[in-house]
Formats: structure tokens, C-alpha cells, sequence
């Protein structure tokens, strides 16, 4: 299932979302690497509905993902807008 992420695909997220390719553990840069892997998990679910370990993982991520943007945004309201905007997620 991870093959569809490769290190230059990371890295590229991090650059993009974290300021640079070394800063992961930015909440953005996160938020923003779990994203890429449920839009490409979801895919994957829909061609093999009865992957039932992958929806786990799924669930897990979206999860994960919910408690980062919680901490973001009670830490930075702005960056989190910002963040929500740009990804798509939320209304």
C-alpha cells in the first residue's frame, strides 16, 4: 500500500507545507502528509471494498489527523484556515 509514497514525494510535502524538506515534525507539514495518504487510501478502497485492514488504517488516520488540526487550531486559528484551505478538507 505505501508504495505510492516514495521519498520524493515526502520530501516534496515537507518542502511545501513544513518550510523545508528536513522539518517534519511541523503540524502543517503532518496534517498535509496524512491527507495525501487518505486521498490515496481512499482511492485504493474504492476499487477493493472488502480491504477491511485498509479502512482501519483509514480510520485511523483520519483520526490522527482530526487531533492535529484540533491542536492547530487552538494554537494558530489563522494557520489553520490557511491549512483547511489550501488541503480541501472541511467546508
Amino acid at each position: 500500500m505505501s508504495e505510492y509514497l516514495t521519498k520524493e514525494k515526502k520530501a516534496e510535502i515537507f518542502k511545501e507545507y513544513g518550510g523545508s524538506e528536513k522539518n517534519t515534525g511541523s503540524t502543517e507539514a503532518q496534517v498535509a502528509l496524512f491527507t495525501y495518504r487518505i486521498q490515496k487510501m481512499s482511492e485504493h478502497l474504492k476499487e477493493n471494498p472488502k480491504d477491511h485492514s485498509c479502512r482501519r488504517a483509514l480510520l485511523s488516520m483520519v483520526g490522527k489527523r482530526k487531533r492535529l488540526l484540533g491542536y492547530l487550531q487552538k494554537i494558530d486559528l489563522e494557520m489553520y484556515r490557511q491549512l483547511i484551505e489550501k488541503l480541501g478538507i472541511r467546508k
